[in-house]
This record gives structure tokens, sequence and C-alpha cells, in this order.
């Protein structure tokens, strides 16, 4: 029996458009996320992916003439308008990258980085936060007993669920994920789906990856990115089966991409 998708939208998407240097990266997306289920986007490279993961929390805010037109709606509110603090807008919506970033200190100070910036000093809630933030990322029966010795001796896999643990514990309500697994192993990556489908049912979820299998495993969504252009979206299942435009039927059988 399919699982029913959750309808209900944390980003509606009008319009949008992305430019680089006077170029459209992205043309004309209008479309919903809904909260609380994995948005899995898949496309050949250079098709916009990760440029519009990026605008969901305006990281290309930070790269030279780049410019974004439309509206990105997070509960009804515009993150462009002037008014919209970026600052407080990336706390809301955490951003785990491809290849993990751990900082040179140890797992425990990894986690609560965040919160030491945000001038929470508290140890019991920086110990529950640092326990229960590595136990969602399935990292916690792995590291429990070496928090204090540094995250640099973790394998790939670890750190990447590290990081992941480091955005968790922020509290967000939105988690992007820019192809957390390129360059795992089965294992690490069969560890980090399995913590995506228990997140998604606190989290908006959105997932950019080239592997087609894994958003097929993982993903309630799917939407087909190509060239800027949002070609197709749908339940996953309808993405991988009964596509309805032919560019999608042969990306996700392999005859391009």
């Amino acid at each position: 029996m399919t699982t029913p998708i959750n309808t209900t939208a944390k980003f509606q998407i009008l319009n949008l458009a992305v430019y680089h240097h006077q170029v459209p990266s992205l043309r004309n997306l209008t479309f919903n996320i809904p909260d609380r289920a994995i948005l899995g986007i898949i496309g050949p490279s250079g098709s916009g992916k990760t440029t519009f993961l990026r605008t969901l929390n305006r990281m290309n805010d930070l790269l030279p003439d780049c410019h974004a037109e439309g509206q990105v709606l997070l509960d009804n509110r515009d993150i462009y308008h002037p008014d919209f603090d970026p600052v407080k807008l990336r706390k809301r919506v955490g951003m785990v990258f491809a290849l993990p970033l751990p900082l040179p200190m140890s797992i425990f100070e990894n986690v609560v980085y965040g919160l030491r910036l945000s001038g929470i000093r508290n140890r019991g809630q920086l110990d529950e936060t640092v326990e229960s933030s590595l136990k969602s990322a399935f990292l916690w029966d792995e590291v429990k007993d070496r928090l204090h010795t540094s995250a640099l001796r973790l394998s790939g896999g670890q750190q990447q669920r590290l990081c992941l643990a480091r955005t968790l514990a922020m509290n967000p309500e939105v988690i992007l994920l820019d192809e957390p697994c390129s360059g795992l192993d089965p294992i690490s990556t069969a560890k980090i789906e399995e913590a995506l489908t228990i997140l998604k049912q606190r989290y908006c979820i959105v997932l950019v990856t080239n592997n087609t299998k894994q958003a097929a495993r993982v993903a309630d969504l799917t939407s087909f990115f190509l060239m800027g252009d949002m070609i197709e979206m749908g339940p996953t299942d309808h993405i991988f089966t009964v596509p309805k435009d032919q560019r999608t039927s042969d990306y996700v059988t392999g005859r391009f991409g």
C-alpha cells in the first residue's frame, strides 16, 4: 500500500528564475514543496539542481553577479523580500553539502558549534542536543564513547552523518541535501537514507541526487530538471514507471545523462 504524500506546502515556488552573469540558470519554475516529505531532484549535470537548492536558503546571494526573480514563499512569506533576514532563514533551512566538512575540533564541539555561536552555554542542553542529534543521524552508537576526539578521525560516511547531526542541532524546519552520499560506500549511503526516511516525519527534506536509484528508494516526490527547466514533477513511483514526458523516461531509464 502506497503511503499518502503530505500535501501541505512548506515552500511555494512562483515564477522563479535565477541568472548568473545575466545568463539564466533556472527558468520559470512554479511548484510546491510539501512539509514532512522528501522531494528528490534529479537531472544531468548542469541542469540547475544545486542552483535551485541554494535558492531555498539564499546561498546564491553569496555569489557575484547572481540574482533571482520571482518568489520563494516559506510558510507564505517571501524569503527574497527585503525584510526577510537571510541569517535567520539559514537557521530555519539547514544544508548538508556533497563534501563532508567537519570542523577541526572534537565530535562534540562540531555538533554544538552553531548553538555556541547562538549564545547557548548550558551544559545540560548541549549534552542533550548532542545525543539527540547524533541519534537522529544514526551516528550515536558509533561515537558515544569518543565524543571528545577529533572529528577528522571519522570515516567519510561518519563525517557526513556528523554534518547532518550538526545541521539537526540547530533545530531547522527544512533540510537541504546536495549529493550527500556522493563518494560514500553502500553501507554509509544506506545509513543516511535510513536516517532521512525517519527524519521526514518531522522535517521538509529536499534531496538533490545524481543517483536515480537513490531517489527511487527514498523520495516521496521526484522532480526532473533539464537545462534550467523543471520538466516534470510527481509521486516518485509515477516518475519512474509512467512519466508523462519522454525526456523524463529517457533519463530515468538511462538513455541519457
